[in-house]
């Protein structure tokens, strides 16, 4: 009867204190913190390598190279035999395909443009950034954080919307309560139609100093379908 008592209490005072007392900014800097304790993200230029694998097609090895001083970026993708490379470099956008300059038929046949190439770099640079990236202008940080369970392990949930100029989408970050370290994200384009996806993340690859998600497991909100898997690794190089 006394350990009921002590774990009821346990967990009353622990939802008190996160749900009540920290705040969403507090809680983003104490992620941030652990993520980037150097604060390195600032001056981030380093490359990385990313592994998607599904269950219907070949795996495809990517090479990532994002340089925020210069805002430069660089990604080279191989799958199957098929290659692909954009390199976004003082203003100049140059597309390769299988080892040479991309005619314009291969660009049209194969999806490559430099709209796409922005995507790519917005994308990565999104994702490998978080949680810091939620320091960007434009960023609305919900300030009530929430005490929520997932998949049977609780975490603190900070809720996270964008100025219409930014992004429409409603994003919710899960962080593990006694490290603080991002567990899950989650994304709506509507909530109310349980759209989106929802991403569960684990291991840890530290790149020039920053602790980034070794694996990143996909899956669609409405039905918790699996769609793929990215692995992030330093070492590798695919051109």
């Amino acid at each position: 009867m006394k350990k009921s008592i002590f774990l009821l209490f346990v967990i009353f005072s622990t939802s008190q204190f996160f749900g009540q007392e920290m705040t969403g900014s507090q809680l983003l800097e104490k992620a941030i913190e652990y993520h980037d304790p150097n604060g390195n993200w600032a001056t981030f230029s380093g490359t990385f390598n990313v592994t998607m694998k599904t269950s219907t097609k070949s795996d495809r090895h990517s090479m990532i190279r994002i340089d925020l001083p210069n805002e430069n970026f660089y990604l080279y993708a191989i799958q199957d035999k098929t290659s692909y490379q954009y390199i976004l470099e003082s203003q100049k956008c140059n597309i390769n395909f299988n080892g040479h300059i991309a005619t314009e038929k291969e660009k049209t046949a194969n999806n490559l443009s430099c709209e796409r190439a922005k995507m790519y770099q917005n994308y990565y640079t999104y994702l490998y950034g978080l949680p810091m990236k939620l320091k960007d202008i434009g960023t609305i940080i919900h300030e009530k954080v929430a005490l929520k369970k997932f998949k049977g392990k609780d975490y603190l949930v900070l809720k996270v919307t964008y100025k219409k100029e930014v992004g429409e989408d409603t994003w919710y970050f899960y962080f593990d309560p006694s490290t603080y370290a991002m567990k899950i994200y989650q994304f709506y384009h509507e909530e109310e139609k349980n759209d989106g996806e929802f991403i569960l993340l684990s291991g840890l690859e530290i790149v020039n100093g920053i602790k980034m998600p070794k694996k990143r497991a996909w899956y669609y909100n409405k039905g918790e379908k699996y769609l793929g898997t990215d692995f992030l690794s330093v070492a590798q190089r695919y051109d």
